[in-house]
């Protein structure tokens, strides 16, 4: 069951469909649309996405949209600090599924560096990232059972730095409670750098996960951070107000 206006946070909408497929279908066409629209009016565009099993849908509609992709740029919200060949790698997924038919053209900037540790590399991928016009036009983000979004995790060092709104936007290093631990993502100011911004998730598990985010994004005076559920810090901002996908 949707939530009441009451019961969601400000600005925060949901959309609720009967199947997966659905909402793949209809979201990759609303994102084809906002970067159509994006290059239409500014000559560029950019689609920030996230790694798992929930997007897979989704990106094998996406990526034979026409669209002027080779003006697109393409990045991630979060990676694992392993080999881009890794097949835990969030790029790999991106490159196997999204990256190719017409998408193929577009411009992907990845968050992996050849640095050693995310600490030691979170500064590089930033830069790289100043490549992409902000705001972005589309985020994609998943989210965990934990509460947990884009590599952003309870009680991981930094957590409430990172989940900061007045912070520099950037990317920060996280620690996963699950291998491989060491991840880079980018904080929640860098996430709300962003014109339109989807949480998409699928199952009746992760439907109440976001009805106790909503609730706590709810009530938390906004100087707290609710470090215990991440995803609580991205519900509660009201720019972009986050759009709830959902499905079975």
């Amino acid at each position: 069951m949707s939530l009441t206006p009451r019961e969601r946070p400000p600005g925060v909408r949901e959309r609720r469909f009967d199947d997966a497929r659905t909402l793949a279908e209809t979201l990759a066409a609303e994102i084809h649309q906002q970067l159509a629209t994006a290059l239409r009016d500014r000559g560029v565009a950019s689609l920030v996405v996230s790694g798992g099993r929930t997007p897979l849908a989704l990106f094998r509609c996406l990526r034979d949209a026409r669209l002027a992709w080779e003006k697109v740029h393409v990045t991630l919200a979060d990676e694992r600090w392993v080999s881009p060949t890794d097949a835990r790698s969030n790029e790999r997924l991106v490159r196997a599924e999204l990256l190719q038919g017409a998408a193929a053209a577009a411009n992907f900037l990845a968050l992996k560096t050849e640095a050693p540790t995310p600490q030691q590399g979170v500064a590089a991928a930033w830069s790289r990232l100043a490549a992409i016009p902000r705001p972005f036009d589309v985020l994609v983000l998943g989210m965990g059972e934990d509460g947990h979004t884009a590599s952003l995790f309870p009680g991981s060092p930094g957590i409430l730095e990172a989940l900061d709104p007045q912070a520099m936007p950037g990317c920060v290093a996280m620690s996963a409670p699950v291998a491989p631990n060491a991840r880079i993502s980018l904080n929640l100011a860098a996430l709300a750098q962003s014109r339109r911004a989807y949480l998409h998730i699928e199952g009746e598990r992760k439907w109440e996960v976001y009805r106790e985010a909503a609730a706590l994004a709810s009530v938390t005076p906004a100087s707290t951070t609710p470090a215990s559920m991440p995803v609580a810090a991205m519900l509660r901002l009201r720019s972009p107000g986050l759009q709830v996908w959902w499905a079975p």
